[in-house]
């Protein structure tokens, strides 16, 4: 057998075994198989901009009022003024500020509070505190948590920008006081008390100050 045929039957060898190997990775198109899925003309905008247009409604909204409610729309207004604006990030913060404030005023620690508070509801508290050491009482509490909060209305001034949202809460707090002579006049560190508020919070949408002040309380 002479050198060009042995070549060839050595490329042919070559060349069975490469079609074998390519088909055993591959596969074969026999069976079901999904076709193929036509390219879609470019029309300049991307997925991302259907999603904005056609997309379904605003999850962090919906997650905490009705879809085709008027908060819904209140709150979506503020967005539109500060699209950043989170409603599932402010009830978070609203629930630490919750705890902070009640367990500053019950405690008489009203400088640490003092910048979550309005001017009029800082001098409520003045004057609260104010009496009940007029009296001699003292106050000693401890905060479980918060059982039940949701957000229950909100207000929006397109004018002003000016928002505010208000959030009802179930809190559960031991509270005791005291009398001058260190007596207990009510309550009792082993009780826990149920307490039950609705906090108004208050903001100017876009302002470069993402703090929110407590506007008014109301049990």
């Amino acid at each position: 057998m002479n050198s060009p045929l042995i070549q060839l039957l050595v490329l042919a060898g070559i060349a069975i075994f490469l079609i074998l190997r390519l088909r055993s990775v591959l596969g074969t198109r026999e069976g079901f198989e999904k076709p193929p899925v036509p390219k879609q003309p470019d029309t300049g905008k991307s997925r991302r901009d259907f999603e904005v247009i056609d997309g379904g409604p605003d999850r962090d909204i919906t997650d905490h009022v009705p879809e085709d409610s008027e908060l819904a729309q209140t709150l979506a207004a503020m967005k539109r003024v500060e699209p950043s604006f989170s409603v599932s990030e402010f009830l978070q913060g609203a629930r630490g500020a919750y705890e902070l404030i009640v367990m500053g005023f019950e405690r008489g620690n009203l400088d640490e509070i003092q910048p979550f508070l309005s001017e009029e509801v800082f001098e409520t508290f003045v004057s609260v505190v104010a009496d009940r050491e007029d009296k001699g009482l003292t106050i000693e509490a401890e905060f479980i948590g918060v059982r039940e909060m949701g957000l229950v209305d909100a207000q929006f001034d397109k004018d002003s920008n000016r928002a505010e949202i208000t959030v009802r809460f179930v809190g559960e707090l031991t509270s005791v006081v005291r009398d001058r002579g260190g007596d207990i006049i009510e309550g009792s560190p082993n009780t826990i008390k149920r307490q039950k508020d609705s906090w108004t919070f208050a903001r100017v949408m876009g302002a470069d100050d993402p703090n929110w002040l407590l506007v008014a309380t109301d049990a």
